[in-house]
């Protein structure tokens, strides 16, 4: 058996597990994106799971065996959906003051720093030799298609009504979001 023989097999194995991290990622981001683009509005149930998943990676940053600089960093970034929580519990949304800025502003972090960084970091706890394993361009390369997603979700989720009927929203046990067109009398699926 020649060298590129042997090779070959290794270099398709190695990419499963990228393809695995790509699409994983992507099935996390579409979701909360939509509902952002749609309702303008985070459902509680993605922001909790962000949180338990943070919290969970930042137990793991916390007990590992690394350097105490570059854990405080991730234990900091892992604390944002906690900290989103507690402000929760001492704002009143009905309030208008700082406070409620602070809990919205909180909301939009967990989702602009905290659940990309989560993923990583949940990525980096599963597949420990992440890095070593994959070169720069495939992690930019994964960081794009996770991206792309998110903002094409985010503008299907802006744009629903000229693609969805609010019936689309109801029978799959959503809401329907403002603006969502009725479905035209007559009109069968």
């Amino acid at each position: 058996m020649s060298e590129q023989q042997i090779q070959k097999p290794a270099a398709q194995d190695r990419a499963v597990p990228i393809g695995v991290v790509m699409v994983g990622m992507s099935l996390v981001v579409w979701w909360p994106a939509f509902t952002l683009g749609a309702w303008g509005d985070l459902f509680f149930d993605q922001l909790l799971t962000l949180w338990a998943a943070s919290t969970a990676a930042l137990v793991f940053v916390l007990v590992e065996r690394a350097p105490v600089g570059g854990k405080l960093g991730r234990a900091l970034l892992l604390l944002v959906p906690s900290l989103w929580i507690v402000l929760s519990y001492v704002f009143n949304e009905d309030e208008r003051n700082l406070g409620v800025l602070l809990v919205s502003v909180g909301a939009v972090l967990m989702v602009i720093v905290a659940l990309p960084f989560t993923m990583w970091v949940l990525v980096r706890i599963v597949w420990p030799d992440f890095r070593s394993f994959t070169r720069r361009s495939t992690r930019w390369l994964i960081l794009g298609v996770v991206g792309g997603i998110a903002i094409v979700s985010f503008v299907l989720g802006v744009t629903q009504s000229e693609w969805l009927y609010c019936e689309d929203f109801a029978i799959s046990g959503n809401s329907e979001p403002p603006g969502c067109t009725p479905e035209p009398p007559g009109v069968e699926e």
